[in-house]
């Protein structure tokens, strides 16, 4: 059988005991016989134990990022971003093994990584539009630790305690601080005006600046974004 091939077996054992056990689950002994290999095999291909954990959250993963790109970029940005929100908690409640080991092990995942730049394109449309209340790494920030509180807040509630309308009303508070409900162009002050310019440059194939003037020009809006 081709290395891929095992590698991926592996990996898809490792998962089915992640979700039933979490991290504590993938012992080299209970990995190699759901796969069906020898332990050494397991250290060839991974390295160690960490390996093994990394490979396996970006495997899980895989799925779920694709699923946030396929999302219709002719949507809303605002409600395309709530929508992003709601599919990442949602994973995460559906896997809280994974969520737990994407904080012990996740941080360098390629996939999560990918992820996050999915987000950051989401905000990024949100600035496009001038609907973005706050600098974009702090929109960025505050959709990260908001669903992530959700997550560790509804499984730490009991069945009884769990209403739906709690992670709506934490996914409204998110969207709340960090958009507009009107255009940037409506808003008095330069803040709001710089954060869309930015955007709008960034998403520009030809914006008609060199490069030693666009890196001026977002040095300036930087500085104007920052003061709102």
């Amino acid at each position: 059988m081709a290395r891929d091939d095992v590698r991926q077996r592996i990996v898809e054992a490792a998962a089915g005991l992640a979700g039933q056990g979490g991290s504590e689950a993938l012992t080299t002994r209970a990995v190699a016989g759901a796969a069906g290999v020898q332990a050494p095999t397991i250290y060839r291909i991974f390295g160690d134990k960490d390996g093994l954990v990394d490979a396996v959250v970006e495997h899980l993963y895989a799925d779920f990022v694709a699923s946030k790109q396929a999302g219709d970029v002719d949507t809303d940005p605002v409600a395309d971003l709530g929508a992003g929100w709601d599919l990442a908690v949602q994973f995460g409640l559906q896997h809280p093994a994974l969520h737990a080991m994407t904080h012990e092990r996740g941080a360098g995942s390629p996939a999560l990584q990918e992820g996050l730049a999915v987000l950051r394109g989401k905000v990024a449309r949100v600035a496009a539009a001038g609907r973005l209340a706050v600098p974009e790494q702090v929109a960025v920030a505050v959709l990260r630790a908001t669903g992530d509180a959700a997550v560790r807040t509804w499984l730490a509630l009991p069945d009884d305690a769990r209403d739906p309308a709690v992670l709506g009303a934490l996914r409204d508070a998110a969207l709340t601080t960090v958009t507009t409900t009107h255009a940037a162009v409506d808003e008095p002050g330069l803040a709001a005006a710089a954060r869309t310019l930015r955007a709008r440059l960034d998403a520009s194939d030809d914006p008609g600046l060199t490069d030693p003037e666009l890196a001026l020009l977002h040095q300036w809006l930087h500085r104007l974004a920052a003061g709102g």
